[in-house]
């Protein structure tokens, strides 16, 4: 027996459930990028509003490329089961907010009606840092101009992705298409109706989701006594802050009776979450690559490992930010990924390192640079980087860069054993990694080169503890 709409009802009582009508409503959310982390993030805040009696809040999820998950999703109704699991015990629960789904690769014309149907209020969007494309601009853009040419009102478009500013960069990519288009006198007056009806609100989220592994849907089996083939694992932590930015001004205290966090300053927790959650997780994923440590955990529980993350985020990235809880949220962090319910695949994470460490490290060492400073936290990790571009972890197996500069990363570091200093200045000469400044600063690229040859000569832990033992 699967889980579906018509085995919903046998499921224990104890497992929290849909009690609402899923099959009279239109969605009034289109959301792009249906993978595991909107799932058991957004969806089921909207599940939590539909379940307060505001039907307005049905998805219309869209797989941007991958048709077997949306399948499976069809498959079940778009139900699907969430453990949540932390130091406070384990909890199941079938949200049931996802109500139509579409593959935009292959169905892309029901994804740009769905925008534009009259029922859809809001788009939301986490198609993750590489996704931000013309082509997504120009999905959208159809969608838009076709609400606009009907006398439809306008969106709230909300990036979830991990892109400082996302909401702005979402909306000039929409504007950027319509320049594309070079149909002067109607994009003049598409251009008029996009600011003065859609908002592009800035939004930053945070919940540790791993991808479901088989012990997941083992444990979704047996606590449901049914098999989904989409069950989910996550923590009890969660967090949405986004900007006081609506197409419908109302929906500010809608979202602030479900949890979420509406302020004018988005950018405080958005630059934290980057630096001190994200950069932190991409220097543990890598470590936990070359190392051989499957999991987040598995770095975390690690004594030299988890004093470098409280280091790193209290020496070198803190005195940065304008948050200003930033050591309890420090401490939280820790905690976090230490949960051994998540299953939170180093691999994962170390996916498409090139997009996300521009935004997760540079911030930080210049900061550090213009304070005369110690960057050396962060020199190490760039110097573990250099090392996982080997693709041979230090127990001999091999490994794959899941990345879309794959091919360069790996030809600059093939030969970092034999020509170190050169593949170090190679990798560290790049701009669309580094930025601009700190490819010509001597101190940083010294630095990084030392760690470099530690990690080369002894290995990536003793590395860490020879850092440490400087701090002492």
């Amino acid at each position: 027996m699967q889980l579906s709409a018509l085995t919903l009802a046998s499921l224990p009582a104890a497992i929290q459930t849909p009690t609402y009508d899923r099959t009279t409503g239109a969605p009034g959310v289109v959301h792009l990028g249906l993978g595991a982390f909107h799932r058991a993030h957004q969806a089921m805040v909207f599940d939590q509003l539909l379940a307060s009696g505001d039907t307005r809040w049905g998805i219309h999820g869209v797989g941007m490329t991958r048709p077997d998950l949306v399948n499976q999703l069809k498959a079940q109704d778009g139900l699907y089961a969430v453990r949540i699991a932390d130091a406070n015990g384990v909890k199941w629960q079938v949200p049931g907010a996802l109500w139509r789904m579409n593959v935009a690769a292959t169905e892309r014309d029901a994804v740009v009606q769905a925008i534009a149907a009259p029922s859809t209020r809001w788009v939301t969007l986490t198609v993750t840092e590489k996704g931000y494309t013309p082509a997504l601009g120009q999905l959208l853009l159809d969608g838009l101009r076709l609400r606009q040419q009907a006398g439809l009102p306008g969106l709230t478009i909300a990036s979830c992705d991990n892109l400082q500013g996302n909401g702005h960069k979402l909306q000039a990519l929409v504007k950027a298409a319509i320049q594309a288009n070079d149909t002067a006198p109607q994009d003049a007056e598409l251009l008029r109706w996009l600011d003065a009806q859609c908002a592009f609100p800035c939004s930053m989220v945070d919940r540790i989701v791993p991808a479901a592994t088989p012990e997941v849907l083992a444990a979704a089996q047996e606590a449901l006594g049914l098999q989904d083939a989409c069950a989910l694992s996550t923590e009890g932590f969660w967090e949405w802050v986004i900007e006081d930015r609506f197409a419908d001004p109302l929906d500010a205290t809608l979202l602030q009776s479900a949890g979420v966090r509406v302020t004018r300053d988005v950018h405080s927790y958005e630059e934290a979450k980057l630096r001190m959650l994200n950069g932190s997780h991409t220097v543990m994923a890598l470590m936990g690559a070359v190392t051989a440590r499957p999991y987040i955990a598995s770095c975390i529980g690690a004594a030299h490992i988890r004093t470098f993350v409280h280091q790193l985020m209290s020496n070198e990235v803190a005195p940065h930010l304008s948050r200003s809880d930033w050591a309890e949220y420090r401490d939280a962090l820790i905690a976090r990924f230490g949960n051994p319910y998540l299953k939170h695949s180093v691999h994962q994470i170390a996916t498409d390192n090139s997009q996300k460490i521009p935004q997760r490290w540079p911030p930080s060492v210049l900061g550090q640079i213009a304070k005369g400073a110690s960057f050396d936290h962060h020199a190490l990790a760039a110097a573990v980087f250099v090392r996982y571009t080997l693709g041979v972890d230090e127990s001999g197996q091999n490994y794959v860069l899941n990345d879309p500069q794959a091919a360069s990363l790996s030809a600059l570091g093939a030969a970092q054993r034999s020509e170190s200093a050169a593949c170090v200045r190679g990798l560290l000469a790049r701009e669309d990694l580094w930025g601009s400044a700190l490819p010509n600063n001597t101190a940083w690229i010294n630095r990084v080169m030392h760690w470099h040859q530690q990690v080369l000569q002894n290995g990536v832990d003793l590395a860490i503890q020879q850092l440490l033992s400087l701090e002492v």
